[in-house]
């Protein structure tokens, strides 16, 4: 352990380098790339650290930090992270990188206002993920909202304000009831602590209250089906940098609130209610999944995809009472829970992938309409051999990400319900249906067009990010040992706080 508030730096440090490169507006659009290229990876170095002296043997917070911020209404600057929360804080460090580099050549205007964005944001998003107040985790979840209201709106498409605006009132309505949600349990604990918040007793008609209003304000975030429907129009129209932070963070944040708060905080009502939970998302599995099939925007077809790999998470997260009465023990549930959190790790490198790829391709023809493509293999072929392997993680091809967290969720739904288990498995068909499709069309046969005869392959900074991506969808498919690692006693605890009554 370090005496360093690294959870401090990861939050504060790119804040304050944004507003550091917003302020150097002025000078070359270069020297603004540099600099956000420098703070992003210093603020990865910085998180570093939090893996490599991480402490799996206990479930404990690690890396606290605490100080009194308004002592009026016992409110805390308090941080700490647990196996569940610090890979979800390296993802968010690791992929501000990428969109950072993503935009060298493709964002020509503002650069200085798109580069700050990404690190203000950066810094909000790692700051949700550590905060263990109340009042702490909201200012941050609602402050981020700023930067990608920015991102989509000067940089996004030509229907960027309509999305822009959807966006923001999903998001806002789903936070109006988590802060309500916030002030009744500060009434009931006497402070924000979110960790008092896990220990409080609650009667069970208040707990289904909070678990109602918690689903709608994180199920909004993942999104879960019916309150998605922002999720493709914020995709298709933000730029390629918006959409990889889109895909492979924002849409964690919601997933992080059904362990962190919905399943401790009110265990009773999670498992009277968990048959909701888990029929919205194998809608989301099933459903959109048959949605998917029929876009014709690539954009929006890995936006619903998106959503039916998301279905995988919060379904895992809620097989545990399943298991229970089945079994008599939560033997199995650790595995569920795990599999889910290990989804959100690689539906974050897979999505932003599949992002970045639908981005580089735009950035050439100027449309995503998979109808103008086909034969890219005859002028990309190093770009679609990345593209091929990318599309077939999307599936859950075993050797990949894609494949580990599905089947740890899969093999958990069979000790719950075989039912269940088998409408979950059919994304595996479904998933492979239209990634194969979208493959077929727009890589392969002949060559559709002059336009698509004269695209030029990737580059070397292009090559460099697709490479780093699809080393770590290999290696998270081929030894996923050092993730599930961390997580185990986190889960574990979290098994037992969601299987212990409060009534």
């Amino acid at each position: 352990m370090t005496d360093l508030p690294l959870l401090s730096l990861v939050i504060w440090l790119p804040i304050i380098g944004g507003m550091i490169v917003l302020a150097a507006h002025k000078a070359s659009d270069n020297f603004v790339r540099w600099m956000s290229l420098a703070i992003s990876v210093l603020v990865f170095l910085v998180s570093i650290p939090l893996y490599t002296l991480f402490d799996t043997a206990t479930h404990e917070m690690q890396f606290t930090e605490t100080a009194s911020w308004i002592p009026t209404f016992n409110i805390s600057y308090a941080l700490g992270v647990d196996g569940i929360s610090m890979p979800l804080i390296l993802l968010t460090t690791f992929f501000t990188i990428i969109v950072v580099i993503a935009g060298w050549e493709v964002i020509k205007t503002r650069v200085a206002l798109y580069m700050a964005s990404f690190l203000i944001m950066e810094g909000m998003m790692n700051g949700v993920f550590a905060a263990l107040d109340g009042v702490l985790f909201y200012v941050f979840w609602e402050a981020m909202l700023v930067p990608m209201f920015l991102i989509i709106g000067i940089w996004g498409g030509a229907d960027r304000i309509y999305a822009t605006i959807k966006f923001f009132l999903y998001t806002f309505l789903g936070s109006v009831l988590l802060l309500i949600t916030l002030i009744y349990l500060y009434f009931q604990v006497g402070s924000f602590s979110i960790l008092a918040f896990q220990d409080v007793q609650i009667g069970m008609t208040a707990q289904i209250l909070i678990f109602l209003a918690m689903l709608l304000a994180f199920a909004v975030k993942v999104p879960m089906w019916p309150v998605h429907t922002w999720l493709p129009d914020a995709h298709v129209q933000a730029p390629t940098g918006g959409s990889i932070i889109l895909a492979a963070i924002m849409l964690k944040l919601g997933a992080y609130g059904f362990v962190r708060f919905m399943l401790p905080i009110t265990p009773d009502a999670s498992q009277e209610l968990d048959w909701l939970v888990i029929t919205l998302s194998l809608i989301a599995i099933v459903y959109i999944s048959f949605v998917a099939i029929v876009q014709e925007d690539m954009k929006k077809l890995i936006a619903y995809s998106s959503i039916a790999h998301m279905g995988f998470a919060t379904l895992g997260f809620f097989l545990i009472y399943g298991i229970l009465e089945n079994t008599g023990s939560t033997q199995g549930a650790a595995l569920g829970i795990e599999g889910g959190l290990v989804q959100l790790i690689s539906h974050g490198f897979i999505s932003g992938a599949m992002f970045y790829c639908i981005g580089i391709m735009y950035d050439r023809m100027h449309s995503r309409r998979i109808s103008d493509y086909g034969g890219v293999v005859n002028t990309m072929p190093v770009f679609a051999a990345f593209f091929v392997l990318f599309a077939m993680a999307n599936t859950g091809l075993p050797g990949t990400s894609g494949f580990v967290g599905e089947f740890m969720v899969i093999l958990s739904a069979f000790k719950s319900n075989f039912w269940i288990a088998f409408l979950a498995s059919t994304t595996l068909i479904f998933g492979a249906a239209y990634t194969l499709w979208l493959i077929k069309r727009v890589i392969f046969g002949e060559v559709a067009n002059d336009n698509v005869a004269a695209l030029k392959d990737v580059n070397k900074r292009e090559i460099l990010i697709l490479s780093v991506l699809a080393f770590f969808v290999l290696a998270l498919g081929v030894y996923p040992d050092p993730l599930v690692e961390v997580m185990h006693s986190s889960v574990d605890h979290l098994v037992q706080q969601a299987v212990t009554s409060k009534l």
